[in-house]
This record gives structure tokens, sequence and C-alpha cells, in this order.
């Protein structure tokens, strides 16, 4: 391989780091929207607790609390799907025993788990 074509390597391999980076930055700010959502909804259900003391009667918020509950169950959902994709985009995978290793491992080397072979990987 020619000096030309090492710069050339390098220079390819430095611009897919940096749109990675990008990528991994856009998702990291679309959880971080997310997570304030979810902060906005306590306090909404905190609301909800103390209107319905106010009130004298505790079952009169009970569903909006509820639907509240759930949205935050939704919002945890997409969480976790935007921190799945980072970790595509890293190329990275977690093992049951919490370990993050490379997309391409067959076992986990901490605690030996055998990975099921992705299509790709067949």
């Amino acid at each position: 391989m020619s000096f030309f074509d090492k710069v050339k390597q390098g220079a390819s391999d430095a611009a897919k780091k940096a749109q990675q980076t990008v990528e991994i930055t856009k998702l990291k700010t679309q959880i971080s929207a997310k997570e304030k959502e979810i902060e906005r909804t306590y306090h909404l259900i905190g609301e909800s607790v103390y209107a319905a003391y106010v009130a004298g009667d505790a079952a009169q918020s009970e569903e909006r609390r509820a639907d509240l509950c759930v949205g935050i169950d939704v919002i945890k959902q997409e969480i976790s799907l935007l921190e799945h994709k980072i970790s595509e985009v890293r190329n990275e995978k977690e093992c049951v025993c919490g370990k993050v290793v490379a997309t391409d491992t067959k076992f986990c080397s901490t605690c030996g788990h055998k990975f099921e072979e992705t299509e790709s990987e067949i």
C-alpha cells in the first residue's frame, strides 16, 4: 500500500468516525429530550396528586395519573430503542452479564455466553 493510499484510507476512516459521532450525538440529544419529557410528566403527576388531595378525593385524579404513567412507560421504551440504535452505530451489543462487546463476537469473554448468529453473520 502506497503512502497516498494510506492517507486516503486514513481520511476515509476519519470521515466515517466523524459521521458516527454526529449520529450518536443526535441520538443522545433525542434521549435527553425524552428524559426531560419524563421529568415534566412526573411534575404533572405530582400536581394531579396534590389537586386530588386539596379536593379531598384521591380517586379524582386516578385515571389521569394512570394515563401519565402509561405515557412514561412509552417514553422509556422509546429511549431504550434509541440506546439500541447507539449500540448499533458503535457496532456493539450487550451480553446477558452486562458486558458490552463487539457485534461480531461469538462468545462473551467475561461469562462465556454464546451469542446467536445474526442474519448478517450467516
